[in-house]
């Protein structure tokens, strides 16, 4: 298949897949340090919807950072607020989402995500994480003495919740783009979306 013609099966896929989406969004959820926010935006870009960054909408709506809500408000506030955020971003859909470590811990969160998008759990090792992490000094669960542990830990309290996610793609250090093509795909398989000429979209590692 030449250049033009494998672009044009790869454009209609990805027009049937926002045919198919409707009004609900793709959900990106995660360990922090994962790339749902840099992946999340070439997803958007591929399908030609709008990419919405929760933590942002977040810190609009409060008018400070989510290290100051962490540090003046605790986290029952942040989260409760986060928890409001993201129902009123899922009615804005179609849109490519992308939530914060925890937001996907909670039940009502979940709920809403599982009604009005296709949740995708990108998946990164512990050492992939850690050096991502390192980079950037604003993780307040992560302001710890063992920094290390602490996302251990995490990772063991959050990854079988994160497993429930409609789709897993494995986030690791290869070229985005490579990635995006693992979601496009996995979405098609997801949705049953066909396109003439593309044959059988892999599945990816699509939950029943």
């Amino acid at each position: 298949m030449s250049h033009g013609a494998a672009h044009d099966v790869s454009t209609r896929l990805e027009a049937a897949i926002t045919a198919a989406l409707g009004r609900r969004s793709v959900v990106l959820v995660g360990m922090m340090g994962s790339g749902k926010s840099s992946i999340g935006r070439r997803v958007a870009l591929r399908l030609g919807v709008p990419f919405v960054d929760a933590d942002a909408e977040i810190e609009k709506a409060a008018g400070m950072s989510v290290s100051d809500i962490f540090a003046i408000r605790g986290e029952a506030e942040f989260r409760a607020g986060e928890t409001r955020v993201i129902a009123r971003l899922l009615e804005g859909g179609p849109q490519v989402l992308a939530t914060g470590g925890g937001a996907f811990m909670n039940p009502d969160t979940r709920a809403a995500i599982a009604a009005k998008g296709i949740s995708i759990w990108l998946k990164a090792e512990f050492d992939v994480l850690m050096k991502r992490i390192r980079r950037r000094q604003d993780r307040p669960l992560l302001r710890t003495e063992d920094p290390a542990a602490t996302l251990r830990k995490l990772m063991e309290e959050r990854d079988p919740t994160y497993a429930l996610a409609d789709l897993t793609v494995q986030s690791r250090d290869v070229l985005h783009d490579r990635i995006v093509d693992e979601i496009v795909s996995g979405l098609a398989g997801q949705m049953r979306v066909a396109c003439a000429g593309a044959g059988q979209p892999s599945e990816g590692d699509r939950r029943p």
